[in-house]
């Protein structure tokens, strides 16, 4: 193992200029996706640097119906917030199925954001992979994908990102907080926040060095808005999805939608929320046939590769059963 620093911060600005003034430094949460690609050798930090005891770890419910989620808030307690649980049940829900108790404990919200990918070739350092060492070659395309992205890749890289969290943020129209380096606060929408791989699949998000994940604020859901996560994944427990849905829906007296949301895991190189799908369902009623066909259009752009082609009837039927159970729900 490569010998490596640890500095625990006592300030959000200490911990900024830390990791700012190196390019081998690294902010340090839980540790569950950062601790393990060290044990693999795929990324060799020279300096952590322990932001556990900065004042991100409050869930605060605000009047209006929204919260704001501090980045190092763990998945554990925000799965079982009551406010969670009674207001954006498809949060807790995709936490609940992601990883296991233990790591759901340690596991911070900022940290889930910045999962790095499953692929892999990504977890090989014997491998060439454009996103551990650019330029180098994408060994997934002829190589084993079944796994990985069909939505936003390109030559260079289809690897797909592995949060269930963030699709469901994605789906309630998540906003992320960042603190920049020179203590100015930012705010953008989740999709904004990622960015597709092009000819750059090594940077994943729009972070700049010593840029810190404060938290991540959810606007009031629609009124009267039933919501689900479904994921469909090899085996029941501790399994990264193939297909999932996170699905926000809420209908008219008649049945016909008044607003959907729908965020796709499993899919896509960032969480991906199906902004066609919507458009075409958004003030008619979801018939199979059009649920189906929404669905469909989402994927107009895909680019399936022989192993993973499967996906695209896989998410038109999750899509259509997610959406097809929360109006049927409704409707009761």
């Amino acid at each position: 193992m490569k010998p490596f620093g640890y500095e625990r911060a006592t300030d959000p600005q200490a911990a900024a200029t830390l990791v700012a003034d190196s390019t081998e430094a690294v902010y340090l949460a839980g540790g569950t996706n950062l601790v393990d690609l060290m044990k693999l050798g795929v990324t060799e930090p020279a300096l952590l640097v322990d932001i556990t005891g900065l004042p991100y770890d409050t869930v605060e419910h605000r009047p209006d119906g929204g919260v704001l989620i501090g980045a190092l808030v763990p998945g554990s307690r925000l799965a079982g917030d009551p406010g969670i649980r009674e207001r954006f049940p498809a949060l807790a829900e995709a936490l609940l199925s992601g990883a296991s108790g233990q790591l759901r404990t340690v596991a911070t919200t900022g940290g889930n954001l910045l999962q790095r990918t499953r692929c892999v070739y990504f977890q090989d350092v014997t491998k060439p992979c454009n996103k551990r060492r650019p330029e180098t070659g994408c060994s997934a395309v002829q190589g084993l994908h079944r796994d990985l992205a069909v939505l936003g890749t390109s030559d260079f890289c289809v690897a797909n990102h592995p949060s269930d969290m963030a699709v469901a943020m994605a789906a309630l129209d998540a906003v992320v907080h960042l603190r920049r380096v020179n203590g100015s606060p930012r705010t953008l929408p989740l999709n904004d926040f990622y960015l597709l791989p092009g000819d750059t699949p090594h940077r994943e998000t729009v972070l700049q060095p010593g840029d810190l994940i404060t938290g991540v604020e959810l606007p009031p859901p629609p009124e009267g808005a039933a919501m689900s996560y479904r994921k469909v994944r090899d085996r029941w427990s501790y399994a990264f999805a193939l297909v999932s849905v996170a699905a926000v829906v809420a209908t008219e007296a008649d049945g016909t939608l008044r607003d959907i949301r729908l965020g796709l895991g499993g899919v896509g190189t960032r969480p991906w929320r199906a902004r066609e799908t919507e458009r075409l369902l958004t003030g008619r009623q979801p018939t199979e046939e059009r649920l189906r066909e929404a669905a469909r259009a989402e994927f107009a752009s895909a680019r399936p590769l022989p192993g993973n082609a499967f996906k695209i009837d896989l998410a038109v039927d999750v899509i259509t059963a997610a959406v097809r159970d929360l109006v049927g729900g409704q409707r009761r």
